[in-house]
């Protein structure tokens, strides 16, 4: 008799199911609670289906979305390089195709150029774009810049107070040295390219840099691409 390796023939089990509304309350999206109260009214979309069955249970991995009300919509996304926020470019993707269909008619509160990363905050909330870009904001900004060039005492200090653009003296900006190549910007503007530019006047170039907190909202660990709801508990 000859004896054969034969391997067993292996089983999947699907993914076990969990109510709708843990799933909500875990992703950040709402409350239990809440998450009840919009399953009931027949806004939650479940795969592109509307769910309206309280106790509903679904795979973990499942698709889940708000469809549109008239209700305040703050979103949080981790914008990759190569992105645009807000005006449309060539060939570029836009950030809102980051975002469900529901969700794509969102104002960008405060741009990143194509070549940064980090938080970007979408909202329909007209009072909240202005509390963070309005012509009187001076809520903080926080990014990581990573240059090449000698950084230098005088120059840190330029930057934190001393530079023009565009003819207008810059607002007071903390800067802090963490890494020999590696800088934090905490501004309360936000011109055009502005971190870019400034370390242009002071010999830097920037090969990185990404927005990792506005106000109090800090981008955290949320991956790259994938964006949350502002939950009603926080706040800029």
């Amino acid at each position: 008799m000859v004896c054969k390796n034969v391997r067993p023939a292996l089983t999947w089990y699907p993914m076990e199911k969990i109510r709708l509304s843990k799933v909500m309350s875990e992703r950040g999206i709402c409350s239990r609670r809440e998450a009840d109260r919009y399953i009931e009214q027949g806004l939650v979309l479940v795969d592109g289906e509307v769910i309206s069955q309280l106790g509903t249970k679904v795979s973990p991995d499942a698709s889940i979305e708000l469809a549109r009300t008239d209700k305040k919509t703050t979103i949080l996304l981790n914008k990759p390089i190569g992105y645009v926020s807000n005006l449309p470019e060539k060939d570029y993707p836009e950030a809102v195709e980051l975002l469900p269909p529901s969700h794509k008619k969102l104002n960008v509160a405060g741009r990143l150029d194509i070549d940064s990363k980090g938080l970007l905050v979408l909202t329909n909330d007209g009072a909240l774009v202005k509390k963070l870009i309005g012509p009187d904001a001076e809520m903080e900004k926080e990014y990581l810049v990573r240059v090449e060039g000698t950084i230098t005492k005088e120059g840190i200090q330029k930057l934190c107070r001393g530079l023009y653009l565009d003819n207008n003296l810059l607002k007071r900006a903390q800067i802090d040295q963490l890494k020999p190549n590696l800088l934090r910007f905490v501004l309360k503007e936000g011109k055009k390219r502005q971190i870019r530019r400034m370390c242009t006047l002071v010999g830097l170039h920037v090969i990185g840099l990404k927005r990792v907190r506005i106000g109090h909202i800090r981008l955290g660990d949320l991956s790259e691409g994938k964006w949350r709801y502002l939950n009603k508990n926080e706040a800029f």
